[in-house]
Formats: C-alpha cells, structure tokens, sequence
C-alpha cells in the first residue's frame, strides 16, 4: 500500500545506503589463489567450487578478474600429454602377462608376471604346468 501524501512529507529524509561497488578484495585474491594452485582449472570449475564454498559469485565476474590479471579463464585442456599422464601415475600403474617357457627337462610352465611401471620391476607371482587346472 501506498503512503498519503501527508505521510510522507512528515517523514525524515534517510538517505540511500551507499551500493558496494565490486568485489571484495579477498574474493578475488581468493580466485587468483584457486587458478594458480590448480593451473588447470577454468573459470566455470573455480564458480563451482567458490559456491561449494558458499561464495556468490557469477562466472563471468570470474572470467573479467582472470582477465584483469593476465590469465587465461579456459586454460588448454589438451596440454597434458599421454606420456605426461603415465609419469604422473606411474606409482599405482602395474601390467600383467602371462608367459609360457620350457624347463630344462621339457616339461611347460605358465608364469604370471606382473611389472611395477615405477621402479620397473618384475614380480612373478606364480607358476603352474596346468593353468586351466584340467
């Protein structure tokens, strides 16, 4: 409902509230802090995570503080080369083969080997003369 008239002339002037202009300044040290900690993450993934964080923040004020600070908001995503990608998982990756030899006095032995990519080692992990255990 609308005031009268003669109510708003008895009315003290409260002047507006001055509008904040921008962002805080530990937002943007924060996303600046988030993109140079996780080189590859662009600015929609750092969005996500400042509203995991409960930040409001748009995608775009993103994009312009990245901008603004001579980085790039979609960094490359085909930097990371396949060679890249085994030197970092080296430590967790194995492979497997399944060998087939002659012992000396002619009988077949099957060997399980598996080789641990990180220090290049071989582990056999067992042998047997009937691996379908017929």
């Amino acid at each position: 409902m609308a005031p009268r008239s003669d109510e708003a002339a008895s009315r003290p002037y409260l002047p507006a509230r001055p509008k904040r202009h921008g962002r805080p300044p530990t937002v943007r040290a924060l996303i600046l802090r988030l993109v140079r900690e996780n080189p590859g993450w662009g600015y929609r993934r750092v969005h996500g995570e400042l509203t995991t964080l409960g930040i409001k923040v748009a995608p775009s004020t993103i994009w312009e503080i990245l901008k603004q600070a001579g980085l790039d908001p979609a960094p490359e995503r085909a930097s990371t080369t396949w060679a890249d990608f085994l030197r970092s998982q080296a430590d967790a990756l194995l492979a497997c083969d399944f060998v087939e030899t002659v012992t000396l006095n002619g009988q077949r032995q099957y060997i399980l080997a598996v080789i641990e990519h990180a220090g290049r080692r071989v582990r056999v992990l067992g042998t047997t003369a009937h691996p379908t255990a017929d």
